[in-house]
């Protein structure tokens, strides 16, 4: 698959954006390429066009998208993104806090991760701790970008997604 990845952060920049950079890593050793990497500061019509250039670019299978789905003022990524779904993938939000409880018990309430398809493209919000980030990859998303992942795999549905 080919994936763009942002990072969405009022403090972080290119040489301390360790989410960026996990997702990044873990997602080319798993085969996958890069097909752009950003850094935007948390500004929903920033963020918004952004998505909705990697959206159009055929070129571009998913979006992964670390920071801004806390619950404080700034962090609007959530709302940046999710008129922009044509569907949301509830199960996404509703797994990644069942496995974030794990570790770090009630506080997942507070995450807002979700995720959707929009133009045949996944788009996956996490929150951006790199923990969350690796909770994220390794438990749900190298298995769901793995076209070899059984019963079912995102990867496996976008040739289909592509043709309606």
């Amino acid at each position: 698959m080919r994936i763009a990845i942002l990072t969405v952060s009022d403090s972080r920049t290119p040489d301390n954006d360790s989410s960026g950079a996990l997702l990044q890593q873990r997602a080319s050793d798993a085969g996958h390429v890069i097909a752009d990497r950003q850094l935007l500061a948390d500004d929903r019509y920033q963020l918004r066009a952004l998505v909705s250039q990697w959206i159009a670019d055929p070129e571009v299978d998913c979006v992964l998208v670390t920071g801004g789905t806390g619950i404080t003022g700034r962090d609007v990524t959530p709302e940046a993104l999710t008129p922009l779904f044509d569907k949301q993938i509830d199960g996404f939000g509703e797994c990644f806090r069942w496995l974030s409880y794990a570790d770090i018990g009630s506080s997942t309430v507070q995450s807002r991760a979700v995720a959707g398809l929009a133009n045949a493209t996944l788009i996956f919000c996490l929150p951006g701790s790199t923990g969350a980030c690796e909770l994220a990859w390794d438990q749900l998303l190298a298995q769901q970008l793995d076209a070899t992942h059984k019963p079912c795999n995102f990867a496996q549905l976008l040739p289909r997604l592509r043709e309606q």
